[in-house]
């Protein structure tokens, strides 16, 4: 007999596994019960509570102990063998317990402060638990209905925040079945390139004997239309998915064209004047101009009225991404950061950051709702034309109703309770820089615009050699820093306690060398100024142990 359970014991998996002798009729109805509810989930119940019940407290348990290697944990999923019978549900929930569940990432702790994820709302487990159970499809009326009707307000109600349309904009548009104000999607990926798609395809209509580029492709919209080729820009901070973009819309990795930010992070408008006057003579059309709300690794913001304006210059697309930034909007405090978001043609948000819901959660919002034409698709036996069927207009087919977690966040926390979390994160990624600031050894890389900052580990006699020693030496300790920053994040992800994130940034205060950072995101409501003191007194004695801490100081010496 073959077992799923890597280390199973056969005996066990004896008792609990139907045998091949049992008669058909039993084996079907054992695994009909697996369809219908009743007793003997005790184990599984017990689990869910544990979990669901109290997530903070559940991944308590994964701090102060180290972390498993991968390949260690690797070892327990080796089988490749489909179970030939049903192992019995205890088993199983042992198994995930002890072997899965007993290992996995602790996002929602307040000590975990590395990346988007954060604690979420106690209502939300529960509404997960029953959006499993009906298993709504949003991507047709038939397999949705009521939740089709949700997520048109849910959508009406991001693209108020962002372009604050009047009334009569809405009542017309809202409930409008062949166009769209927005669209779901899993996620900032798939929202930018959604973003990019309408743009190319509304940047190449029929005319003449062209029927379009949706119907005859880039090539021929090319040659009809005269252009040697596409691009788009963005800061050198933009998102890696552009590049997911324009790969996949046939537009070439050099299509992507990176212009120099300045020492906050922002995109330099005359670099970006430059790079425009490039394309011109290369006969490259601009698709797009991309505005960062928010980057990945800083949370920097572009002045976006500026690039409106040279957008509509230019006659070409205007996106913002604010995957990161979005939820801000929300905050009456530091809305006014975002100022010329709402000229732009397209925004991506993303749900699954600061507004506080799973993952995966991402939105696409249309100024005008006459784009969504440029991307509609229809099939005879889904998606059909005048029907109010969501998938007409998403890149995604069959989809989860994910916005009703995000209906339910609205109405539960309110838009007052958003702008306080927002508010809150962002005094609290102050707070944090002015702590480093006062720290003899660290340094602040970035200060925060948003929640997010990054900083690293450098003892004070060691900046002092890379801001006034000789030039010979200064490349070395630069190198040795990287190694020190990069070990002292990989020693504190095993040590299990606390988690930062890295990355690599050109900060201007460093001739843009590349430089390894700490990384953290302060969105954690639970987050206390206490735990992040804690965490660089961790961060301190970590360099201590490493490594590097001794080349460095031969360095200096």
């Amino acid at each position: 007999m073959l077992y799923f359970l890597d280390g199973l014991n056969p005996d066990e998996a004896d008792k609990s596994a139907l045998h091949t002798s049992c008669p058909d009729g039993q084996e079907w109805q054992a695994l009909l019960d697996q369809f219908i509810p009743h007793a003997g989930e005790e184990e599984l119940l017990e689990l869910e509570t544990s979990i669901a019940g109290d997530p903070v407290t559940y991944c308590q348990h994964e701090l102060n102990k180290p972390v498993h290697e991968l390949a260690e944990l690797e070892k327990q999923f080796t089988s490749v063998i489909i179970p030939e019978l049903p192992v019995d549900s205890g088993t199983y929930v042992r198994h995930l317990s002890e072997d899965v569940l007993n290992h996995v990432v602790p996002v929602s702790s307040p000590t975990f402060v590395g990346h988007m994820t954060s604690a979420l709302p106690k209502h939300l487990p529960a509404l997960g638990k029953i959006l499993t159970a009906l298993n709504q499809n949003l991507v047709k009326l038939e397999t949705s209905h009521v939740l089709t009707a949700l997520e048109r307000q849910v959508l009406g109600m991001m693209h108020k925040l962002v372009y604050n349309r009047d009334d009569d904009f809405y009542q017309q548009w809202l409930h409008n079945g062949n166009h769209a104000l927005a669209t779901f999607c899993s996620g900032g990926t798939l929202a930018n390139l959604t973003a990019m798609w309408a743009c190319r395809n509304q940047l190449m209509p029929a005319n003449g004997d062209f029927a379009g580029l949706a119907r005859e492709g880039l090539a021929r919209g090319l040659i009809h239309y005269g252009y040697n080729g596409l691009a788009i820009l963005v800061s050198e901070l933009g998102h890696y998915s552009l590049k997911k973009t324009v790969d996949v819309l046939g537009l070439g990795q050099d299509a992507l064209v990176k212009v120099a930010t300045d020492r906050n992070g922002r995109i330099c408008i005359d670099a970006l004047l430059t790079q425009l006057q490039n394309l011109r003579q290369r006969n490259i059309k601009p698709m797009a101009i991309v505005g960062i709300a928010g980057s990945t690794e800083t949370g920097s913001i572009d002045p976006l009225n500026v690039l409106a304006d040279i957008a509509e210059q230019e006659q070409c697309h205007f996106h913002v991404d604010a995957a990161w930034g979005g939820a801000s909007l929300l905050s009456e405090r530091y809305r006014h950061l975002f100022d010329g978001i709402e000229r732009a043609d397209t925004v991506t948000i993303d749900a699954h950051k600061q507004m506080y819901v799973p993952m995966g959660a991402g939105v696409v919002l249309f100024r005008q709702p006459t784009l969504t034409d440029a991307i509609a698709q229809h099939a005879n036996y889904i998606v059909r034309k005048d029907s109010k069927d969501l998938g007409r207009h998403t890149l995604e087919g069959s989809r989860s109703a994910m916005s009703l977690m995000l209906h339910s966040n609205f109405h539960l926390l309110g838009r007052r309770g958003f702008a306080h979390l927002i508010d809150a994160s962002i005094e609290k990624a102050r707070q944090f820089a002015d702590l480093i600031r006062q720290q003899e050894d660290f340094e602040l890389i970035s200060e925060p615009q948003l929640c997010l900052l990054t900083y690293r580990y450098v003892p004070s006699m060691v900046l002092q050699a890379l801001r006034e020693g000789p030039e010979s030496a200064k490349q070395k300790l630069h190198d040795m820093l990287n190694a020190l920053n990069q070990n002292i994040q990989a020693m504190q992800w095993t040590a299990g306690k606390t988690f930062v994130s890295r990355t690599s940034i050109n900060p201007a205060q460093w001739n843009r060398q590349p430089t390894t950072v700490l990384r953290v995101v302060l969105a954690n409501p639970l987050t206390t100024p206490e735990i992040l003191e804690d965490m660089l007194e961790e961060q301190r004695q970590l360099a201590l142990q490493s490594p590097f801490w001794q080349t460095l100081q031969d360095l200096v010496s």
